[in-house]
């Protein structure tokens, strides 16, 4: 996708002049923030440059102290995390949070709860209707455990399974929501070179295939540069540029607040 067909996409996720507040502190000054349909967007920026807190307020974990936030068109400004993820925005996260003592398919069945209908009374007496339901929730499960490549381990504990495993054991998970977007917080985290390189090409099939928006949060500049279609930085709460990977790789408020003489090589944390 080019930066002129971006433009002209509409957009899967819109936040619109965001400020977050906390005290005598404000972390986020007014950014105005869009990612178009069946996108790969990035967002990044020093530490404490406001990235981790605009990430909570698109998924609901902070309400704004102004400004909106609209999933396709619908206005989900203040809504809760699990009715956020509900209505189609689901993430990851940077340190990994699944159950241990559960199975990698139990994990992403977990997430399937928002999707299904059986009541308390239906589970209890193991009915009919539930016994279908957890029928092709399983099947699903799977479904997504094959897609990311660890359908092998679909009846392992998620915490016997290797750190890049749990890793898309994560994605598998926030598919199981059937999001519009998909939001990745520093998903190279702890990967080697190899493993990134190999997840670049991952996330463009998670676009491609699932049909989904992806956002990411990423210090790994080699990663975002080869993955991102469109880049948006941030420096202490304010958004100091937006663009391809070309603007931002020579765009001297960029390199001076961030990238520094190293340019795009390497991780800039």
């Amino acid at each position: 996708m080019t930066a002129a067909s971006l433009e002209t996409t509409k957009a899967a996720l819109t936040a619109d002049n965001i400020m977050v507040r906390f005290g005598g502190l404000v972390a986020v000054k007014g950014v105005t923030f869009t990612i178009p349909d069946q996108s790969i967007v990035s967002l990044i920026g020093p530490n404490g440059a406001g990235k981790t807190t605009f990430f909570n307020v698109l998924t609901g974990l902070y309400r704004p102290t102004t400004g909106t936030v609209k999933l396709g068109e619908l206005d989900i400004t203040g809504q809760s995390p699990h009715k956020i993820a509900s209505l189609g925005l689901g993430r990851t996260f940077q340190n990994i949070r699944l159950f241990g003592l559960m199975t990698a398919a139990e994990n992403v069945m977990v997430a399937m709860h928002s999707h299904t209908t059986s009541n308390i009374l239906q589970i209890v007496g193991r009915t009919r209707h539930q016994r279908r339901e957890e029928k092709d929730s399983r099947e699903f499960a799977q479904e997504m455990l094959d897609f990311v490549g660890i359908g092998r381990h679909a009846d392992e504990y998620a915490r016997n399974l290797s750190y890049g495993d749990q890793r898309r054991l994560e994605v598998a998970r926030a598919l199981a929501l059937r999001p519009q977007v998909l939001l990745l917080d520093e998903p190279t985290a702890g990967m080697n070179p190899q493993e990134s390189a190999v997840f670049v090409d991952f996330v463009h099939r998670v676009r491609d295939e699932q049909k989904v928006s992806v956002l990411l949060i990423e210090h790994d500049m080699s990663v975002v540069m080869r993955v991102s279609e469109r880049i948006t930085v941030l420096d202490q709460g304010e958004k100091i540029a937006e663009g391809g990977p070309d603007d931002i790789r020579n765009n001297p408020r960029v390199v001076e607040a961030y990238l520094g003489r190293t340019g795009t090589e390497g991780s800039a944390r």
